[in-house]
C-alpha cells in the first residue's frame, strides 16, 4: 500500500486541485455541487461568547421515549440528574417525575397494554450485557426479570395481550443475535430461533394476528444485506418473507391484520428508499424515488400511515406516509436533524407524534407534533437556558473533491467574529463507524470548540452511510487508506478557505473516529498539530483476540478474517505507522469498553512513550464504549479543551 500523500491547498489553487482529480475513479455518490472555500463566511456577533462547558454537559440528552398506553403521558430515558434514568410526564407538558435511580445508564423504553407497568434495559458499567427490567408505571421497586450475566437480552416488544415479550438474546461467548420469547411473570426465556451464522442478528419489529404471529428482521452484521421473517409464536417456524443476495431490507413496522408491512431496501439503486409490501400480495409500492436516503418507520397503530425518514446530506426530515395511497406530507420542522422518538413515536390514538429535535444551533429537544394540525402540541425543553441558538454558532454543510475525484460531504461549524487571515485554529472530527454518518445535529463538544475560535469539521468519508452502497463498501479491506486521504482533503478545504492556519488544525474523535484519528498522526505525521483520540482502535489483531464475538463478525466484514489477509491487517493497524507519528496525543478510555478494550489505548500510549512522543491516557472506571456519567463527560471534554488549547493557540504573552 502506497503512503499517503498530503498536499495543503494553501499552497495552489482549488481550480488546480480538482482539475487534477481523476474523474474517471470516482465514488458514486447523489449529485450535488462542491463548495467553493472562500465562500465560507464567519458571521459577526457582538454577544458571542466561550460556552461554559458546565452548561453544555448540563444540557440533558436523552436515549429512549415510549407514550402511557392511555397516551396521556410520556415516559423518557434522560440524565436530568446526570444519570440517565427514567423520567414520567404529562404528554401536554408539565413537570417531570423520576421512576428509576440508578447509575447505571437505562434505555430501550415499552409499555404494557394495560398501562401498569414499563420495561427497560440497563447494563452493568457499560459492559452492554443488557438485562430486561420493570418498574410500575405509577412508581415502585424496580423488578430485574432476567439478570443473566452471560446473555445479553435487549429491544423489548410486548405482545397486544402483555403476557409475552419478544427481545433479542446474544450469548457472550458468541457473535449472533437470535429472537426469544420472554415470560414477564415468571423470567422464563424461550428461544425462537437458533442462527448458526455469527454474521447475522435477529430482531423483533411488529406483532400481527392477535400475537399469533412476529415480524422479524434478520441483518447482516454491517448492514449490507437484510431480510424480513414471519415467525409462528405456536410451532416457532420461521418463515422468510423477503430478501434477496447482498440486498439490504428491513421492516419497521406492520398493520395489526399482518397484510402489510412498512419496509426501507436498496433493491436496485443502492440507495435506501421507502415502500410498502403487501405480504398476501406479493407486491411492492414504493414512494417516489430521492437520489438520497430515505427510511421507512413506524406504522401507526391503527395502520393508515407510517413514518418516513429522508436524510439530505446529513439533515434530516420526517414525513407521513398514506398507507392506502402513497400520499406523503412532511412534519413541518425546522432544519437540522428530526427524527421519530421511540419505537412507537404515535400516541395510541395514533392523533400525535413524538419527534427528537436538533440543529447545530438548537439542543435536541422532544416534540409532541398534532398530526391533523401539523403543530406543536408540546415540547421539552432539555437545554440549559444560557445555550439560546442566536449564540450557539451555525453550522454549513460543505462538499469538497477527495484524491480521486470522489464528492465528499461534510457539517462544518463555524465560529463567530473570525478573520480571513489565515490564522485561526482548526478541528477535523471523523466520525465512528465505519458505517455511521457526521449529521447535522446538535453537539456540545464541537459547540465549546466552535465558540472558543475553532473551526469544527466533521467529514463523511467513503465507508459513511447515507451516501449509497457503492461509497459505504468503498473502504472495505482499506481502512485509514481512502477514508483517511478524505479526511485530509477536509483539512485542505478548511485551509483553502482562507481562515484556518494549516500549522494549527487537531484531530479528534470517538471509535472509528479514533482509529482515523492514529491513523491521520501515523500515516499524514505532518498535516495535525495536536491529536485526541477516545477509544480507537490501535491494532485490529490484538482487537480480534480480545473484542466480543459479535464484533469480531462485524471486523470480518469490513478486514476479513486476520488468518486470510494478514497484510490488510498490517496495513490498516495504526500501529504499524506510529512510529512516524508526531503530534502530542491524548488518549480518553472507558474501562469497561467491550468494542475497543481498554489495553488499545494503554498499548498506543505505552508504544509512543517508548519512542519519547508526547502521549497521555486516562481511564474512566464504570464507563463503556461512551461517557454516560456526568462528571465523566465534563471531564472529558475539559481535557479534550485544554489539550488543543496547549498545542494549538498561541501561548499568551
Amino acid at each position: 500500500m502506497k503512503h499517503l500523500r498530503h498536499v495543503a491547498l494553501a499552497c495552489i489553487s482549488t481550480a488546480a486541485v480538482i482539475a487534477a482529480v481523476p474523474a474517471s475513479a470516482e465514488v458514486p455518490t447523489p449529485p450535488r455541487p462542491l463548495t467553493p472555500p472562500q465562500s465560507i463566511t464567519s458571521p459577526e456577533n457582538a454577544a458571542a461568547r466561550p460556552i461554559p462547558l458546565e452548561d453544555l454537559i448540563s444540557t440533558r440528552g436523552m436515549l429512549s421515549a415510549a407514550w402511557s398506553a392511555d397516551g396521556r403521558q410520556l415516559f423518557f430515558a434522560t440524565n436530568l440528574t446526570g444519570r440517565y434514568n427514567i423520567w414520567r410526564v404529562d404528554a401536554a407538558g408539565g413537570w417531570p417525575v423520576q421512576l428509576t435511580q440508578s447509575d447505571e445508564a437505562q434505555r430501550g423504553l415499552a409499555v404494557s397494554p394495560d398501562g401498569s407497568t414499563l420495561y427497560f434495559q440497563q447494563d452493568h458499567g457499560g459492559d452492554e450485557q443488557y438485562d430486561i427490567l420493570a418498574v410500575p408505571t405509577a412508581g415502585g421497586a424496580v423488578r430485574n426479570l432476567t439478570a443473566t450475566p452471560e446473555v445479553r437480552e435487549s429491544g423489548a416488544l410486548i405482545a397486544p395481550d402483555g403476557k409475552t415479550i419478544a427481545i433479542s438474546t446474544k450469548l457472550r461467548s458468541q457473535g449472533q443475535t437470535n429472537l426469544a420469547l420472554l415470560d414477564p411473570d415468571s423470567g422464563k426465556v424461550r428461544a425462537l430461533t437458533a442462527e448458526a451464522d455469527p454474521q447475522w442478528d435477529w430482531s423483533p419489529v411488529a406483532w400481527t394476528d392477535q400475537g399469533r404471529t412476529l415480524i422479524a428482521n434478520r441483518s447482516f452484521t454491517d448492514s449490507s444485506a437484510g431480510e424480513v421473517w414471519a415467525v409462528d409464536i405456536a410451532s416457532g417456524k420461521a418463515r422468510r418473507l423477503l430478501g434477496a443476495p447482498k440486498t439490504r431490507i428491513e421492516a419497521s413496522g406492520a398493520s395489526g391484520d399482518g397484510t402489510v408491512l412498512s419496509v426501507t431496501s436498496n433493491a436496485g439503486t443502492g440507495q435506501d428508499h421507502a415502500g410498502i409490501y403487501s405480504i398476501k400480495d406479493k407486491r411492492w409500492r414504493w414512494l417516489a424515488p430521492t437520489p438520497w436516503s430515505q427510511e421507512a418507520g413506524a406504522m401507526a397503530p391503527d395502520g393508515k400511515s407510517f413514518v418516513v425518514t429522508t436524510n439530505t446530506d446529513g439533515r434530516t426530515e420526517i414525513a407521513l406516509a398514506d398507507v392506502a395511497t402513497l400520499a406523503v406530507r412532511p412534519v413541518p420542522l425546522q432544519p437540522g436533524v428530526n427524527a421519530p422518538a421511540g419505537a412507537v413515536p404515535f400516541s395510541p390514538d395514533s392523533k400525535r407524534l413524538l419527534v427528537l429535535r436538533s440543529g447545530a444551533n438548537a439542543p435536541g429537544q422532544p416534540t409532541v407534533i398534532d398530526l391533523a394540525s401539523g403543530g406543536v402540541a408540546a415540547t421539552f425543553p432539555l437545554a440549559v437556558a444560557s445555550l439560546d441558538p442566536a449564540t450557539l454558532p451555525g453550522s454549513a454543510i460543505v462538499t469538497y473533491p477527495s484524491f480521486d475525484g470522489t464528492r465528499i460531504s461534510a457539517i462544518l461549524t463555524i465560529p463567530f467574529n473570525a478573520r480571513r487571515d489565515g490564522h485561526n485554529p482548526a478541528i477535523v472530527m471523523p466520525h465512528g463507524g465505519p458505517t455511521g454518518q457526521a449529521l447535522d445535529s446538535f453537539s456540545g463538544v464541537v459547540a465549546a470548540f466552535a465558540s472558543r475560535g475553532y473551526f469544527v469539521i466533521q467529514p463523511n468519508p467513503r465507508g459513511s452511510t447515507g451516501y449509497g452502497q457503492a461509497f459505504q463498501s468503498a473502504n472495505y479491506q482499506d481502512l485509514g487508506g481512502g477514508d483517511l486521504k478524505d479526511v485530509l482533503a477536509a483539512k485542505d478545504f478548511l485551509v483553502s478557505s482562507g481562515y484556518v492556519d494549516p500549522a494549527r488544525v487537531g484531530i479528534t474523535g470517538g471509535s472509528y473516529g479514533g482509529f482515523m484519528t492514529l491513523m491521520a498522526i501515523g500515516r499524514a505525521p505532518d498535516a495535525f498539530a495536536a491529536a485526541v483520540q477516545m477509544f480507537g482502535i490501535i491494532d485490529w489483531r490484538t482487537m480480534w483476540e480480545h473484542e466480543d464475538a459479535g464484533l469480531q463478525a462485524y471486523q470480518k466484514s469490513l478486514l476479513g478474517d486476520p488468518a486470510t489477509y494478514p497484510k490488510v491487517y498490517d496495513a490498516t493497524s495504526p500501529l504499524t505507522w506510529l512510529k512516524a507519528a508526531k503530534a502530542p496525543l491524548l488518549s480518553l478510555q472507558g474501562d469497561n469498553d467491550i468494542r475497543v478494550p481498554r489495553g488499545q489505548a494503554q498499548q498506543v500510549t505505552d508504544a509512543l512513550k517508548a519512542r519519547g512522543a508526547t502521549a497521555e491516557v486516562v481511564f474512566y472506571p464504570g464507563e463503556g464504549h461512551g461517557f454516560y456519567k456526568r462528571e465523566n463527560q465534563l471531564d472529558s471534554l475539559r481535557r479534550r479543551i485544554e489539550w488543543f488549547d496547549r498545542y494549538l493557540k498561541p501561548k499568551a504573552q
